[in-house]
């Protein structure tokens, strides 16, 4: 990676406004990077907040188009807006958890002159991860809504079940009744599936997984099928009406008949890791497992 990491000469800063230590971080970034001959730049809204006198873009797409590589400091939620904006760019990713959990930030900001000598030296990794795509049929509507960790049909506040018929590459599977439905990308399965009793899968494992929120048949379990198949689901209930929301961040209200259909999109986040990072120790370390290895 060393010949890589000689191509990185312009760093993009983007912090989440939300934390407290994002201002502070920023300024840190910005000198590190600087001080290693970098160039640093900023979308406009991180230069406001931390303060700092750098060339500028207005979005996340534009700053991301300008640079090699962006630093993003937030959480999970940050990080999972930052690869929705990106919209398929390969600028590679960094992402330093000033969050709380942070399975996709990488690095704690208390560690971030250590971790960045490590990219300047070429000691890092870069993972590719898919992108699922949501279209959308809906009377004369037909949008399209892409995630990184997962798309979500729940039911819209009322205290019924929805009813979804859900059919792979157009055979039926199964109706669930239900409080909603989670259809995971690899990468989301630590997220809200995890919370619902889906199974961690680990992010190359080409799959999805379609998990039921409370089930109201017992039988009903997450489901994992393969990343290349097609799932096609449909409103059946007329009350309550359902929403469909993209990594828990942009919505859209479903009604009676309407479909959705799931596959994986041909656009993708490239994550940049530090060498020796490792899934399974982001787990344990995570989660707080313990106990003996076999």
């Amino acid at each position: 990676m060393r010949k890589l990491a000689d191509t990185i000469l312009k760093v993009g800063l983007i912090a989440n406004a939300e934390k407290s230590d994002a201002p502070r971080v920023a300024r840190q970034a910005c000198k590190l990077v600087a001080s290693a001959g970098r160039e640093p730049l900023a979308d406009a809204a991180t230069a406001a907040l931390a303060r700092l006198n750098l060339p500028t873009h207005p979005d996340t797409r534009s700053l991301a188009a300008a640079c090699d590589l962006l630093l993003v400091m937030g959480g999970d939620g940050t990080m999972l807006r930052v690869a929705r904006e990106l919209d398929g760019l390969d600028t590679p990713v960094l992402g330093i958890n000033i969050g709380n959990l942070g399975f996709l930030t990488a690095v704690v900001a208390s560690d971030l002159p250590r971790i960045l000598r490590q990219v300047w030296q070429g000691e890092f990794l870069m993972d590719s991860r898919p992108l699922i795509t949501g279209r959308i049929e809906a009377g004369n509507r037909s949008p399209v809504f892409r995630a990184l960790n997962d798309l979500v049909i729940n039911r819209s506040g009322a205290s019924r079940m929805v009813e979804l018929d859900v059919a792979v590459d157009h055979q039926p599977l199964t109706r669930y009744r239900c409080d909603g439905l989670i259809i995971s990308s690899p990468t989301g399965s630590t997220a809200y599936s995890l919370s619902a009793g889906g199974a961690i899968v680990a992010p190359d494992a080409p799959v999805f997984m379609i998990t039921p929120i409370c089930p109201h048949t017992l039988s009903n379990r997450s489901v994992v099928i393969g990343l290349d198949k097609v799932l096609t689901v449909t409103v059946h209930s007329t009350r309550p009406s359902a929403i469909l929301t993209a990594d828990g961040q942009v919505s859209l209200n479903l009604g009676h008949d309407d479909r959705v259909h799931v596959r994986r999109s041909r656009r993708r986040l490239r994550l940049l890791y530090p060498s020796g990072t490792s899934f399974f120790e982001t787990l344990r370390r995570k989660l707080h497992w313990s106990g003996g290895h076999v």
